[in-house]
């Protein structure tokens, strides 16, 4: 370029880190579930990043008795729509894998034996 200036095409690339990714995506995931149950965990994300790729793995903790595939549902909706927006990747595969179900009835008691 005549001005001394740079194309665009040569400048390079922004790169995303995988934990912004994951941090985005735990972040999507919770907004999804709500409240979290007493005594659940906050959802936690994992990525794998390959060029504007991100597969996604998100643990999470559910109320119960709950309808579980549409809240999976839910959360991978949301997911896709945030990395989507927010790193500009695409989402071609979210895993949600529920922890623990937490039941209304155990809630308070100990992690001991029922009977």
């Amino acid at each position: 370029m005549p001005d001394g200036s740079v194309a665009a095409a040569e400048r390079g690339a922004t790169r995303i880190a995988d934990r912004v990714v994951a941090k985005i995506a735990s972040h999507a995931a919770r907004e999804a579930v709500g409240p979290l149950p007493l005594g659940g965990a906050a959802p936690h994300a994992s990525v794998a990043v390959h060029q504007h790729l991100a597969r996604v793995r998100v643990s999470i903790d559910l109320d119960f008795p709950t309808d579980i595939g549409a809240r999976c549902a839910a959360v991978r909706r949301r997911v896709i729509q945030r990395v989507e927006a927010l790193a500009g990747m695409a989402v071609p595969e979210v895993i949600v894998q529920v922890e623990r179900l937490h039941s209304a009835r155990t809630r308070g008691e100990g992690q001991g034996r029922t009977r």
